[in-house]
């Protein structure tokens, strides 16, 4: 987990601004949407599935982490991306998604530290007050790990293909919208 939680905490402060100016674009979104939804379905079909916790090394925790880092580009999910390196890296279903939302932890949590020290630091940059992003935060942990215990029953048995349609759906529902002016890409 430490490992893994390296590669999005330097890529995250150090490319900070590029993500909340640069990489703000819906067309960008809906496109990673739909490719990062693909590449979760072709790991899910092509991965071996054999590996479980034991198996895990230092190798794998940082191409997992790199994964996670994927995540600072709007429209690719934190735990899909991790949960798809996992996949293809060969883990179990449950194994590929334990692992992710191990990772998330850390993650969240200095992410969500961030944020809540700028709001208090500069509480006019931000339209969020503390107390509002720190009531925020204890509110996305409490689904999150509700969210978490349900998702985990769910792959001892189901696959992820639910998850794939939902992002290749909404990612052409949201290039419709865009190309018919129906939203702004900015």
């Amino acid at each position: 987990v430490i490992i893994g939680t390296i590669p999005i905490g330097i890529l995250g402060f150090l490319f900070q601004d590029v993500i909340r100016d640069t990489f703000r674009n819906l067309w960008l979104v809906a496109i990673v949407l739909i490719v990062f939804g693909l590449i979760l379905g072709a790991a899910d079909a092509l991965g071996r599935r054999t590996r479980n916790e034991q198996d895990l090394t230092y190798p794998h925790g940082l191409a997992l982490g790199l994964a996670q880092s994927l995540a600072l580009i709007p429209g690719v999910s934190r735990s899909g991306a991790t949960t798809t390196m996992g996949l293809a890296l060969g883990y179990t279903r449950p194994v590929a998604a334990e692992v992710a939302f191990l990772l998330a932890v850390p993650a969240v949590f200095g992410s969500g530290v961030y944020e809540l020290y700028h709001s208090i630091k500069d509480p006019g940059s931000s339209v969020f007050s503390g107390a509002e992003t720190a009531v925020a935060t204890v509110i996305a942990f409490v689904v999150g790990l509700a969210v978490i215990a349900f998702l985990m029953q769910y792959l001892k048995r189901g696959s992820f293909l639910p998850f794939v349609i939902y992002r290749v759906v909404l990612g052409i529902v949201l290039i419709i919208l865009l190309s018919l002016g129906v939203l702004q890409a900015y």
